[in-house]
């Protein structure tokens, strides 16, 4: 552990060394990272987790100055694995100041997107933050639902209405969860599943309208796009939402299409 300890403070000796060097803007910073990484790695190696969680803190900085965002992103992620060992509280505020899943957001990584959010919901449970470990849950499902992941989405949804029923400042959003969760059975196509899911939905005595807005004639699209406007008429619907409805659509008239050859 000793000799991992010495080998750590001295790639960050080296990085250090390096930034207060001459050298272009960037590559002096690169190289910085690449010392940085290697002295995180060795931190670990020893178990020295905090001195790995603070190196790789400033691992990121150096991919910010090269303009890496998404390496800096990965650097405050390792941290906060670290920190968590030690610290749940300085592990999260590490992915907030990486604000990762945003960021892989905007990049169209969904599968990490979904990784650092289901991590940060896992780190404020422990911390007993539920609302936001909630919040972090919903993006997961969110994601899930748009790479086609629609079982996963929505089951979470399910949880988190579940949870919103409990508390009396979220329970009225719990009807806007479950919505989410109904279009999630819509997606899959199984009319089973689906009447199974508004059995359920129906028992959370929410409004009875509700039922009717997910209940469709799974064999006519037109009946369908009608029942997406008149909901859209009393409640705008949100890209999320537009973009899996759109879907849905296209397996209904696939699906007449399929019928019509048949004939």
């Amino acid at each position: 552990m000793g000799y991992d300890v010495a080998k750590g403070e001295e790639f960050e000796r080296k990085a250090e060394k390096k930034i207060k060097g001459w050298g272009m803007f960037g590559s002096k910073y690169e190289d910085a990272a690449d010392l940085y990484q290697k002295a995180a790695n060795s931190y670990k190696l020893s178990k020295s987790w905090d001195r790995a969680a603070s190196t790789y803190i400033k691992l990121a900085s150096c991919n910010l100055k090269s303009d890496s965002k998404h390496e800096a992103a990965t650097a405050y992620v390792d941290s906060a694995n670290c920190y968590k060992k030690i610290s749940p509280k300085q592990a999260i505020s590490c992915l907030d100041q990486a604000d990762i899943g945003d960021l892989c957001e905007q990049e169209k990584d969904m599968d990490q997107a979904i990784t650092y959010f289901e991590r940060a919901a896992d780190l404020y449970q422990i911390e007993e933050a539920n609302t936001l470990s909630s919040q972090c849950r919903q993006k997961v499902a969110e994601f899930s639902a748009q790479i086609g992941k629609y079982h996963i989405a929505g089951e979470i949804y399910e949880q988190v209405a579940g949870y919103a029923l409990s508390n009396n400042l979220l329970k009225y959003g719990a009807r806007g969860h479950l919505l989410n969760a109904g279009i999630c059975q819509l997606c899959k196509g199984d009319i089973i599943a689906i009447n199974n899911a508004l059995e359920r939905y129906q028992a959370s005595d929410l409004d009875p309208t509700f039922s009717r807005t997910l209940a469709f004639d799974e064999e006519d699209a037109a009946k369908f796009t009608i029942a997406v406007k008149e909901f859209d008429s009393i409640t705008k619907l949100d890209a999320w939402k537009t973009t899996l409805l759109r879907r849905v659509k296209e397996h209904i008239k696939a699906k007449e299409l399929e019928e019509d050859d048949l004939t």
